[in-house]
């Protein structure tokens, strides 16, 4: 399978996840709405999120895949298994004790850490406890699903651990659909999901057991000793750990900027859901394909083969991204406008919603960027640097938000991201330039200088079509705009892609191959 057909692969199961996101955020919207269990399950639910995102996905995988992708290339299946056995042993002793404290101490840990305006309330105060004592065992099981991801990627098998984040959205849904038609009070469902989202860990781990296990690559659990690999994962996965830390406390940051303007907080979130669809899609795919790829690549020292995954990485993301940031920053209002405005979202919140999606769009190439370049450093199993560009990245946008926020508002912060995002970006690739450890191919430059031009083509396109119909766009009925957007964003597309294909910017024999894959699936089911 080549690289393409990978991307392909962990972007449908991406994308799977993330339309039933949306389906889930409506159906609790249109269940709860935005009362006390509302805020209680999002509050419960946001503290074995954070730390899935830091320690499980983020610290533990950046450090484990390199290690067993490296494993894997130089001591074979036997030497690979030892090491994960270790690995396995060692995590589920420290999860089973970390799960423990938390149970116990989480009243604390509630009235300190995850809602202390709580406190308060004192029957919200104690729903929060209680679903977050339901959903806290949901990181434990994320936990060993990130290692069994990386090991079933590190063997090439992208799909399956794509396709298992889906089953969090498909139990969910299906709960909220069940409690929708039988009239379950707001208490009960708010428990229901937080069972949800624990059983959904549970069924992920067992989704992703068997897929090892198919793999003919079963693991034993043994006595946890702390020997040289584990404090070799250990080593590489706290530099890691500190760049997401770091990345929270940006984000924490920025929510206490955004909250000295009313309403600016929901305004960055509504326009951030829109970035993150493309960005979450495309970026995901290369970091979960090009991390293990590039390792053995690495391991087996075939640096031509690292910087054609690099190359081909560029242009896949790049090519795909470049287009939507033009389309999102032209084009914002309608779109702000077809999906938010209406109810007490008025023309004012889709105007600056709009804007600050613009803002938001600029910095989009960057931010994938930072996930392609990213993996060059983890697989050489370096982590400080991305660690340092990290903190670079959180200072810098820190001290443009408070400089742009007072004169620009909301739509500063949008800016001060973007700004940070190229700062990062810039800093990796010189970085990685200056060490030669990666340079662009004469072809990639070629390509990545049509794909651009491709979509400037596009997006004056858009923006001539968008004159063309005016405030139709905004204030028609909704069939019209709906149709009208739709009708734009396809013939912005098929203009792009036409391009693009016709000038050989992305590969032709590639997308042929997909497709024909594709068929050949299709008519065998």
């Amino acid at each position: 399978m080549g690289l393409l057909s990978k991307f392909f692969s962990v972007g449908a199961a991406t994308s799977a996840s993330r339309v039933l996101g949306f389906v889930r955020e409506a159906l609790i919207a249109n269940t709860l709405g935005t009362g006390p269990v509302a805020d209680a399950f999002y509050a419960a639910f946001r503290f074995p999120n954070l730390f899935r995102r830091l320690f499980a996905e983020g610290a533990f995988n950046t450090a484990f895949v390199p290690l067993f992708a490296s494993s894997l290339e130089k001591d074979g299946r036997a030497g690979a298994r030892d090491f994960a056995e270790q690995i396995l042993s060692v995590l589920l002793l420290v999860l089973l004790l970390l799960t423990g404290v938390a149970l116990v101490f989480m009243p604390l840990l509630v009235g300190s850490i995850i809602a202390p305006s709580f406190a308060e309330i004192p029957e919200k105060f104690d729903l929060t406890v209680l679903l977050t004592r339901i959903m806290f065992p949901y990181l434990a099981a994320m936990s060993l699903v990130a290692m069994l991801s990386g090991i079933l990627n590190s063997f090439r098998r992208y799909f399956l651990a794509a396709m298992a984040p889906v089953l969090l959205n498909v139990v969910l849904v299906s709960l909220l659909l069940y409690a929708n038609f039988n009239g379950t009070t707001d208490r009960t469902v708010g428990i229901m999901l937080a069972v949800g989202v624990m059983l959904s860990g549970v069924l992920q781990l067992a989704f992703l057991v068997y897929g090892v296990r198919r793999e003919g690559f079963g693991l034993s659990v043994r006595m946890p000793v702390i020997s040289k690999p584990v404090k070799r994962l250990l080593k590489l996965a706290v530099p890691t750990a500190i760049a997401g830390g770091i990345t929270q406390i940006n984000l924490l940051v920025g929510q206490i900027i955004a909250s000295a303007e009313s309403g600016a907080i929901a305004i960055m979130n509504y326009a951030d859901r829109l970035v993150q669809l493309p960005l979450g899609v495309i970026a995901i795919s290369i970091g979960v394909v090009l991390l293990p790829e590039l390792t053995r690549a690495l391991a087996a020292d075939d640096d031509a083969e690292a910087a054609k995954l690099q190359n081909r990485s560029m242009e896949f993301g790049l090519g795909l991204t470049i287009p939507a940031a033009v389309g999102l920053f032209v084009f914002p209002a309608p779109l702000i406008g077809l999906l938010f405005e209406h109810g007490a979202f008025g023309r004012e919140s889709t105007v600056i919603t709009a804007e600050v999606l613009s803002a938001f769009a600029v910095g989009l190439p960057a931010f994938v960027l930072i996930k392609i370049f990213q993996p060059a450093f983890y697989a050489r199993q370096e982590m400080r640097t991305p660690m340092w560009f990290s903190a670079a990245n959180a200072l810098i946008n820190i001290g443009f938000s408070l400089a742009l926020f007072p004169v620009f508002g909301v739509v500063g912060l949008g800016v001060a991201t973007s700004i940070a995002g190229w700062s990062n970006a810039l800093l990796l690739i010189i970085s990685l330039y200056r060490n030669s450890v990666f340079r662009p191919a004469p072809a990639t430059i070629r390509n990545m200088s049509l794909i651009l031009v491709s979509s400037l083509l596009m997006g004056g396109l858009l923006f001539a079509g968008q004159m063309a119909l005016g405030d139709s766009l905004l204030d028609g009925s909704l069939w019209f705009r709906l149709t009208a957007i739709l009708g734009m964003v396809s013939v912005s597309a098929v203009v792009y892609f036409g391009l693009v294909i016709l000038t050989g910017a992305i590969p032709r024999q590639e997308l042929m191959r997909i497709l024909k894959r594709r068929r050949g699936s299709t008519s065998g089911t």
